[in-house]
């Protein structure tokens, strides 16, 4: 048996670090001193990623990125915490059909939603707008928070809070003082998860940006089809690194949960 899960964990590893070992390709020819994609790199600069970040460009996309998924982690943190609140607490009938409706993002393609974004916001007139881009990102991050959050709460015991409100706590009280403290590593996980999808989205941002709102990997799209500059490999490992970080501060927190719960 012991040979056999190590067998299983070496052939995991091994299938990980071929699935991964091409993305991270970008990050030695991020530091090429060539003006053209090579890899290897025929010899290290750090040129291009000054050259990144002193392009008004890139900067521009850098900013709108992070203004869009800061927002979008806001609202699917709120929306995804309320929902989990009235399901997970909550009985009604058709309970079950609202999950599936809240999950349907998850597996529905993603050029499907663009498309009907798409012509829905040209209804709005808010295609093109930040508004819109956020509510998009939003659409498709806020069942990760709801899931992340539903796991916290399901692991809180109702006792606490009908004992807080036993005590003469008012509801909001109850939830700012009691049930959000217990389930902060959920949120906060679900924020993660939110921004990261945000932060790395491209389908949904070619269909609903426009010349003025472009996200970072909308000027990579672009860049991609005129020129191949090392500068495209450093917004690359930009976006890849932060994903990566983001990604496993979001299991350092779910395994510290789990290594505190009793």
């Amino acid at each position: 048996m012991m040979k056999t899960s190590l067998g299983l964990r070496v052939f995991g590893v091994a299938v990980g670090v071929l699935l991964v070992l091409p993305t991270l390709v970008v990050i030695p020819m991020s530091f090429s001193s060539t003006s053209f994609l090579t890899f290897p790199p025929r010899g290290l600069s750090l040129s291009w990623y000054r050259t990144f970040f002193a392009d008004p460009v890139w900067m521009h996309a850098v900013g709108q990125s992070l203004q869009v998924a800061v927002s979008t982690a806001v609202v699917a943190v709120v929306l995804g915490m309320m929902t989990a609140l009235a399901l997970v607490r909550g009985t009604f009938r058709g309970k079950g059909a609202v999950q599936v409706l809240i999950l349907s993002p998850m597996i529905m393609p993603l050029v499907v939603l663009a498309v009907g974004l798409f012509f829905v916001y040209s209804d709005w007139h808010i295609v093109g707008s930040m508004a819109g881009l956020v509510l998009a990102h939003s659409v498709v991050a806020y069942p990760l928070v709801y899931i992340a959050v539903s796991a916290s709460l399901s692991g809180v015991d109702p006792a606490i809070e009908r004992a807080a409100a036993g005590l003469g706590a008012g509801r909001w009280r109850v939830f700012r003082t009691v049930t959000l403290p217990l389930i902060a590593p959920g949120v906060v996980t679900g924020a993660l998860f939110a921004f990261t999808v945000s932060w790395d989205e491209l389908i949904l941002s070619i269909f609903l940006s426009s010349p003025t709102v472009k996200t970072l990997p909308v000027v990579m799209w672009q860049q991609v089809q005129t020129e191949l500059s090392p500068t495209l490999a450093v917004a690359a490992t930009l976006v890849m690194a932060t994903t990566i970080a983001l990604i496993l501060l979001a299991a350092w927190i779910g395994t510290r949960r789990k290594a505190v719960r009793p």
